[in-house]
């Protein structure tokens, strides 16, 4: 029977700016995502029996909620309905990415679940469709289409890609028992309610950002909120940068902590001394590898 396996790869945030509270009550941010080859793995295969067949390995909690509420079978299930297709289909998830951890690993399984069911059945969508099937299942899966380093604008779902940066080496750091919720930490932010002037002098902030040869670092406004309740993570980010990270950062909202290395060895070397929460030595993934991996797995 054919199948299809494609890579889910996870995301950081070179930079995370929240502008404010928008009226809609959601919150206006600019932020930069960047793909890393930590990644999950998707398996869909056609099947006889009718419907949406959802497993889940290497995640306990997640393989015992109902599958509906998973964000596979709801990207595989938008898009069933859209072409009409009735036909049933076997889907595997192996989970390696930490959930909860701010490196949208539930966002990337739901964008390549669109992506390996549109090459299982052989269908096309128009691409700015699709892009509104990814907004609907969440904020983040619109920039799992593409990969590599974005811009994303509104609340991260309006994506504009950026040119690729060089190669990095990266330790992500996950805490074994610290889990953020992301609604708790916008809470926690206590954003001011946005306003024009503000909104238009970060925009140009961020071209300036994106554009230029050099940058501005690492940078994420989660982070005094969150590791003021959880003070182990700022000890995380400091323990990073006495290892040898060139700089540290919280991913997303958290609770995972990266650092940029010189190099994977050095990377491999620091990994040692967090021996009590899960550790990751990997790398940036540019778009055009990103596309490669996701369009012609196997």
């Amino acid at each position: 029977m054919r199948e299809i396996r494609i890579p889910a790869f996870a995301k950081v945030n070179l930079r995370l700016d929240i502008l404010g509270k928008r009226p809609d009550n959601y919150h206006e941010l600019r932020t930069i995502f960047q793909t890393i080859s930590l990644h999950d793995e998707l398996r869909l295969r056609a099947s006889k029996a009718p419907g949406i067949c959802l497993t889940i390995q290497g995640n306990e909690s997640l393989s015992l909620e109902p599958v509906r509420k998973n964000l596979v079978y709801a990207a595989v299930d938008a898009l069933r309905q859209e072409l009409g297709i009735r036909s049933g289909v076997e889907i595997e998830l192996r989970k390696k990415i930490p959930a909860g951890r701010g490196l949208g690993g539930g966002s990337s399984d739901a964008a390549v679940a669109l992506l390996g069911y549109l090459r299982l059945t052989r269908r096309t969508i128009p691409a700015p469709r699709l892009t509104e099937i990814a907004a609907s299942l969440g904020a983040d899966v619109p920039f799992f289409l593409f990969g590599g380093c974005a811009l994303g604008i509104g609340h991260g779902d309006e994506i504009y890609p950026l040119p690729d940066i060089p190669k990095l080496a990266l330790l992500v750091v996950s805490p074994r028992d610290i889990h953020v919720p992301t609604p708790d930490a916008y809470r926690w932010l206590k954003a001011p309610a946005l306003t024009k002037n503000r909104a238009t002098s970060k925009l140009w902030e961020f071209c300036a950002l994106c554009w230029s040869a050099q940058g501005s670092g690492l940078s994420n406004d989660f982070e005094m909120p969150v590791f003021r309740r959880h003070p182990r993570l700022a000890q995380i980010k400091r323990a990073l940068l006495q290892r040898g990270a060139a700089e540290a950062s919280l991913a997303g909202s958290g609770s995972a902590v990266f650092g940029v290395f010189p190099s994977p060895a050095l990377a491999r070397r620091a990994a040692v001394g967090f021996q009590d929460e899960h550790t990751f030595v990997c790398e940036t993934i540019s778009r055009d590898r990103y596309l490669r991996k996701v369009q012609s797995a196997p």
